[in-house]
């Protein structure tokens, strides 16, 4: 499976604090936003990522990120010259998944939960065996405000809703896609929309009208934050901080991720978190490369 992450758009919500900064390069308490979703591919299984953001923002993307070979994977990257719809990730990234299934991911959605690295791997895993996408609803208070699922009781979408006014559920559809190759001709295939854009939604409902598209509930014990707001952003890192504090576990760590998928060993860990010493993340990875290396001699 390649992954994509879409992490373009002006942040027009955060302004003025992001008229010099992409919005997924802002902190969510101790790490950048960008990590979030990235982690979650890592969780995935997955190793080849292509980063999709503005020509002015790629550079400080590249600058943060690298090619990826410090944690055992492979980033690439590509420009999103407007912001003409997610869906045109798969026309920008056609080259990139090749004849694989796809994984995208939106660079401002933060996921979080217990046991979400073998949901992930259950969804790749029925991905490969049966053709079709894997999307992740999540329950919300007020479902009118997004893309919403109706699904049947084996997991089947049965109708998709952008923003209805009577929803047929309270299941929201997350920023997280998984789809099987097909992807990149339905995609090349669309039409720009009535506010002109290549639109995610009518990707998936060629997907429902197949009978091909799985709902994958993301229910009690799960977190699905939205950072595109001021008050949305603080909430979001207050999250993170009460979570890690309490726990003493750093969630979206990609140094521990890569360590414990044995995508790099204990002294590379151990070396990348010395490079950020100075910092209480440094430290955290140093000290998660500590404990890994003495179990491995232990």
């Amino acid at each position: 499976m390649k992954g994509i992450v879409l992490a373009g758009g002006s942040g027009t919500r955060l302004h003025p604090v992001t008229r010099a900064v992409s919005k997924q390069l802002l902190p969510v308490y101790d790490k950048p936003m960008i990590y979030y979703p990235i982690s979650v591919l890592m969780l995935a299984g997955v190793r080849d990522i292509l980063v999709i953001s503005t020509p002015v923002d790629l550079p400080a993307f590249r600058r943060l990120l690298g090619d990826g070979s410090e944690l055992g994977v492979e980033f690439s990257y590509a420009e999103q010259a407007a912001p003409n719809g997610l869906a045109e990730a798969f026309v920008i990234g056609a080259g990139h998944v090749g004849d694989d299934t796809a994984a995208l991911v939106l660079g401002d959605n933060i996921f979080h939960g217990q046991g979400f690295g073998r949901l992930l791997g259950d969804a790749v895993g029925t991905l490969e065996a049966e053709k079709g996408c894997v999307l992740f609803g999540y329950p919300v208070r007020d479902p009118g405000r997004y893309g919403v699922g109706e699904a049947d009781e084996t997991g089947r979408l049965l109708s998709i809703e952008e923003k209805p006014a009577r929803p047929r559920s309270n299941r929201a559809i997350t920023g997280l896609y998984f789809y099987d190759n097909d992807v990149l001709d339905i995609a090349a295939g669309l039409s720009p929309s009535a506010r002109g854009e290549l639109e995610i939604t009518d990707v998936n409902r060629a997907y429902v009208e197949r009978g091909d598209a799985r709902l994958v509930d993301l229910g009690r014990g799960f977190a699905w934050l939205d950072t595109g707001t001021h008050e949305s952003l603080i909430e979001a890192s207050q999250y993170v901080q009460v979570l890690e504090h309490r726990q003493g576990v750093r969630f979206a760590c990609l140094e521990e991720i890569a360590l414990v998928k044995r995508w790099i060993t204990p002294e590379q860990a151990y070396a990348l978190g010395e490079r950020q010493a100075s910092s209480g993340y440094g430290d955290y990875v140093m000290d998660v490369a500590r404990r890994a290396g003495a179990a491995a001699t232990g």
